[in-house]
């Protein structure tokens, strides 16, 4: 069973999933399900399975016999023997975390479980054709409501022919960046910027841009010089700093992009969170011949269904059914449906408001409790919306140590992961109850406190064996 997030490409994903059954599970000649049935399972394209088949094959993890299929190549086996229990052991202790801050996670119960069921089972009685291929940019249904539904809450102006139904932010991504790629070699993005993105277009060869961010959003002054014909932005609320765009700024912006005949890529990934102000209009609706707007349901209804979507402008739509004329959107047709239902029927708008008001809840104690247990000793970097608090340490501390430490304790940190600032830890509070904050923290806090004793007894031991 392989299971996809929204945080790497799908062939990535896959590629890693089979490498590790390979070494672990897996015997030395033992023949791999086809691409057919992995596609058809998982529903991922053809062109996504090869891929991952390709690359497994280009590492000498497999081969492939002539009309019937790939195999475990017999010869590797051997080099894993001293490796195999090592990383069973690491599969082992990431397993057992007791508390995980993950930054994106929602809790179990926030899923409208007994409406989504409901709605579903209404579809499945409507006898779905499963014998035939539907829209390929996801069913016109879906995206009628999906036009009525962002032209009322986020201001994009759009029609449906314009969205694109994708499953999930790498899928939307790797479609924009393909369509980019046939326009230019250069691409900008923001600094510090989402490390997914910059990781997909790194995979795409792009030549980056870094663009630098400053308190109103990225420094334009910067911009100006770039000869970048594309440029992926966090606009309404900068990953990960928090900053938002100033409408001056959003202006000049757009202004850029006509005047270079450039694109802007915006990612509106957490726009349904925003806990002290209303959501900021989108860029888009300031000017949409030049922008790119990608959206998701991951943040506010469930990263598991694997529901995003894209916004072209129309100057982009030949290009796109051009290049992706043999594709079909990767979301299934039951979900696609069910989802339709949830937003004509209301459900969704009074989902937001009941996960707003909850995750509104979870991050003020989580920041409460953070002032309450490390006081002066850090600095919240970004709050206010999403699914976590950015904090800074304004002590030494050894975050190396700190994660060590936390993993003993069956605690799993973020620092690293999803951003390249340094000395800054994600602390999500989305996965967790509302009861469960305070002793997140305080256990959190313990870990902190414990590492910074160690950094001063290690400090210590070096001046004293300086000495001598």
């Amino acid at each position: 069973m392989y299971k996809f997030n929204n945080y790497s490409p799908l062939y990535i994903q896959l590629y890693e999933q089979l490498k590790d059954e390979i070494k672990t599970k897996l015997k030395a000649g033992e023949k791999l399900p086809s691409i057919r049935k992995i596609s058809s399972d998982y529903k991922l394209s053809k062109t996504t399975v090869q891929t991952a088949y390709n690359q497994l094959y280009a590492e000498g993890y497999i081969q492939s016999r002539e009309k019937s299929g790939y195999f475990v190549c017999e010869e590797i086996f051997e080099k894993f023997d001293t490796k195999l229990e090592n990383e069973k052991e690491e599969i082992k202790e990431n397993s057992n975390y007791k508390i995980d801050f993950f930054p994106a996670s929602l809790d179990i119960n926030s899923f409208p479980k007994k409406i989504w069921l409901k709605l579903y089972n209404k579809v499945v009685k409507e006898d779905i054709n499963y014998g035939v291929y539907f829209e390929k940019q996801g069913i016109i249904q879906l995206r009628e409501e999906l036009q009525k539904y962002l032209s009322s809450s986020r201001a994009v102006l759009c029609n449906q022919e314009q969205i694109i139904i994708t499953s999930g932010f790498s899928d939307s991504l790797f479609l924009v960046s393909t369509i980019l790629k046939k326009l230019s070699n250069k691409i900008a993005i923001e600094a510090p910027c989402y490390n997914v993105a910059k990781e997909i277009f790194e995979l795409f060869s792009f030549e980056i841009e870094r663009i630098p961010v400053n308190t109103n959003g990225l420094d334009l002054s910067f911009l100006e010089k770039s000869s970048s014909k594309a440029i992926y932005i966090t606009p309404s609320h900068q990953f990960p700093t928090g900053v938002t765009m100033p409408i001056s700024n959003r202006l000049k912006l757009l202004n850029w992009a006509k005047k270079s005949n450039a694109f802007i890529i915006e990612d509106d990934y957490d726009s349904e969170l925003s806990y002290y102000n209303r959501p900021i209009p989108s860029l888009q609706g300031l000017e949409n011949n030049n922008v790119i707007y990608l959206g998701t349901f991951s943040k506010a209804l469930s990263p598991a269904l694997r529901i995003s979507y894209i916004v072209l402008p129309k100057q982009l739509l030949e290009i796109y059914h051009q290049n992706f004329n043999f594709r079909f959107s990767q979301v299934p047709i039951d979900i696609q449906k069910t989802l339709t239902l949830f937003l004509k029927e209301g459900y969704w708008e009074k989902h937001l408001r009941k996960i707003r008001n909850s995750n509104r809840k979870k991050h003020n104690q989580m920041k409460e409790y953070l002032k309450e247990y490390l006081k002066d000793e850090i600095e919240i970097l970004r709050e206010g919306s999403g699914l976590n608090l950015l904090i800074k340490p304004l002590i030494t501390l050894d975050l190396e140590i700190l994660e060590k430490i936390a993993k003993q304790k069956g605690v799993k940190i973020y620092f690293k992961e999803f951003f390249n600032l340094e000395k800054v830890i994600a602390l999500g509070f989305g996965g967790f109850e509302e009861f469960e904050i305070k002793n997140a923290i305080k256990t959190f806090s313990e870990i902190w406190f414990e590492t910074k004793k160690k950094n001063l007894l290690d400090k210590l031991s070096k001046n004293n064996s300086n000495k001598f």
